[in-house]
């Protein structure tokens, strides 16, 4: 018998995990995640109305943007080797230690970003260092999502655990609107101020918040799903083996689940900064603006849907952010076509907080409990990164493409929105409801 079957087949009593103890994986969580997406994003907001113009000049501001964002769509495709690298110290070593690498990693990463010359000052060089570090940033964040996810996850009560699971995709929303606000801030600045030096500044400032969430993470016991396949002698030789071997059907599931998650995703929030500003004529604060009113709202209705999946099911849930996300494809972009910043604005939250939100709150959960604790970091995190490469890293580019391709349509973006919906819904369709599952 296999060593994922024998920890899907075990009923061991687990001893209860303190209140105390959860509450402080849970923040450690939060916290670690938030910081780690900070540095994520800071790249996606700038991209496309900075490192264009410094890292990447051309006499086309088309290729200058698309250029800026092939090196956004790199790391995507990283992330899976990350999460291989890591998830399989994770599944062996070790949630907390995994943890601690990551985010030293990204940090480093983000921190050198920041103080890197522009292609003036050293020419090719400049490109080829800002790739170099977009990938370094890619393999952190390829390994810090499932390490978060089960920090939370297996330290959590049963009949919350939709809750938990949802607090460190906060993090995705928490870490996105705190690099929305820094660059807004120094967007404050007069042009030539900001493009000369005031967009570094949050990034270097980042070696702050890394320092605070590298003293948390060390702080932190290792969780009890964990031990317990430690004590029991059930760790996996080659966890991506074995997750291959005995769940495959499970990562193409997590594939397909987070299709509409991650697509659409960077299209409302990502995409949506330079298409409104070269195509629409808004302002960049105020495009700002929009996405950081998306995010704060968002930010509040995760917990809320995580906890809604503990009562009704994590497919419901789900399903619904899924329907809704297609079904505002085509009014999405009607109502930025207005030219109002109010209906930017609305369009913005109405994308990310009703209908995104549902979606990402439950995704960590659902992919936490269709596997088996001695290859559930591997499994939820190659799921996660190759959903991720496949379908959200590119989405900016594509998106770009395609308003070129269609006369500055944004028609068939709309169908690809829809149509990474179908994907996911099939996905989730084909599997079980997991509320009730136990967690070895």
């Amino acid at each position: 018998m296999s060593s994922s079957q024998t920890a899907l087949d075990s009923n061991q009593h687990k001893p209860a995990v303190s209140k105390k103890d959860a509450r402080k994986a849970l923040i450690a969580s939060l916290i670690g995640s938030s910081i780690e997406w900070f540095d994520y994003f800071l790249y996606g907001t700038v991209a496309a109305i900075v490192l264009n113009q410094l890292f990447f000049p051309s006499s086309d501001p088309v290729v200058g943007v698309m250029l800026a964002y092939i090196t956004f769509a790199l790391p995507f495709f990283i992330r899976p080797l990350g999460g291989v690298i890591f998830s399989h110290i994770g599944d062996k070593i070790g949630r907390k230690q995994t943890l601690v690498i990551t985010l030293s990693l990204m940090g480093g990463a983000t921190v050198l970003i920041g103080l890197l010359p522009t292609y003036e000052m050293i020419g090719v060089w400049a490109p080829i260092l800002l790739i170099t570090l977009r990938c370094i940033q890619g393999l952190g964040i390829g390994g810090e999502w499932g390490g978060a996810l089960l920090l939370a996850v297996e330290y959590s009560p049963k009949k919350k655990r939709g809750f938990f699971g949802s607090v460190p995709q906060m993090g995705v929303t928490i870490g996105m609107l705190m690099g929305t606000i820094a660059i807004s801030i120094m967007s404050l600045l007069p042009d030539k101020q900001f493009m000369a030096w005031g967009w570094r500044v949050p990034f270097v400032f980042s070696a702050v918040l890394v320092f605070l969430g590298l003293w948390i993470r060390k702080s932190l016991d290792e969780t009890p799903s964990f031990k317990e396949a430690k004590e029991s002698g059930n760790i996996a030789n080659v966890p991506l083996f074995d997750t291959f071997r005995y769940h495959w059907r499970s990562v193409l599931i997590a594939v397909g689940a987070k299709v509409v998650e991650t697509g659409p995703f960077y299209i409302f929030s990502t995409f949506v900064i330079a298409y409104t500003t070269t195509y629409l004529a808004f302002d960049r604060l105020t495009a700002l603006n929009a996405v950081t009113f998306g995010t704060l709202a968002a930010t509040l209705m995760i917990p809320l849907m995580g906890s809604l999946s503990d009562k009704i099911g994590r497919k419901p849930v789900f399903i619904f952010g899924a329907v809704g996300m297609m079904a505002f494809a085509f009014p999405y972009f009607y109502l930025l076509s207005l030219g109002s910043t109010l209906w930017l604005i609305v369009a913005t939250v109405v994308a990310l907080a009703l209908f995104w939100a549902p979606v990402t709150a439950v995704l960590g959960t659902m992919f936490s409990e269709i596997f088996s604790a001695n290859v559930r970091y591997t499994g939820v995190t190659v799921g996660y990164q190759i959903g991720a490469a496949v379908a959200g890293g590119t989405a900016p580019l594509l998106a770009t493409y395609l308003l070129n391709t269609f006369y500055n349509s944004s028609l068939p973006i709309s169908i690809y929105i829809v149509l990474a919906g179908v994907i996911s819904i099939i996905a989730v369709a084909v599997t079980k409801e997991t509320r009730n599952r136990e967690l070895d």
